[in-house]
């Protein structure tokens, strides 16, 4: 029975979120976790199950201004999957979209509304979508909107996949 529960914890993708107002500010804007562990008042761990996607955004600031302001959509892999790395997330993920400088992390928040706007959860969305966002904005171009029949598409291409 141990080592179920040890195997289990093994599969999942831990994500550590700190939060130090007005110097470094990590946070979850989506995603289902499955576990949480709080370290102290200023760190926890959020573990998501292989699959479950969520957005990561980060912030950190010195006396002088922003240092970073960045946003990753990662979906968790399975243990053994290949997977890009990127900090305060063990192993890593893999990586759908990622976004620096706070004028296109914004862009990427108000996609994340407008989805949310049309009662859809983000981390349902398709994995292209986010590629597309990150490609648009990476060239420097706005991104198209998700619309109900893409995810409707999504979803049925989904169910015929083995």
């Amino acid at each position: 029975m141990i080592a179920a529960t040890h195997h289990a914890r093994d599969e999942l993708v831990q994500v550590e979120l700190t939060w130090v107002e007005k110097k470094i500010e990590n946070w979850i804007r989506f995603g289902t976790h499955a576990q949480e562990q709080i370290i102290d008042r200023r760190r926890r761990i959020l573990s998501y199950r292989p699959g479950a996607v969520f957005a990561f955004v980060r912030w950190a600031a010195n006396d002088f201004g922003t240092i970073i302001s960045r946003i990753d959509i990662v979906r968790a892999v399975v243990p053994g999957d290949a997977y890009q790395t990127l900090p305060f997330v063990r192993p890593g993920g893999d990586i759908l979209l990622k976004v620096e400088s706070w004028p296109k992390v914004e862009r990427v928040l108000q996609a994340i509304d407008a989805i949310q706007g049309l009662d859809i959860e983000p981390e349902l969305v398709s994995p292209d979508h986010w590629r597309h966002i990150h490609n648009r904005i990476t060239a420097g171009q706005g991104p198209r909107a998700y619309t109900l029949d893409q995810h409707r598409a999504f979803l049925l291409r989904t169910r015929t996949e083995p």
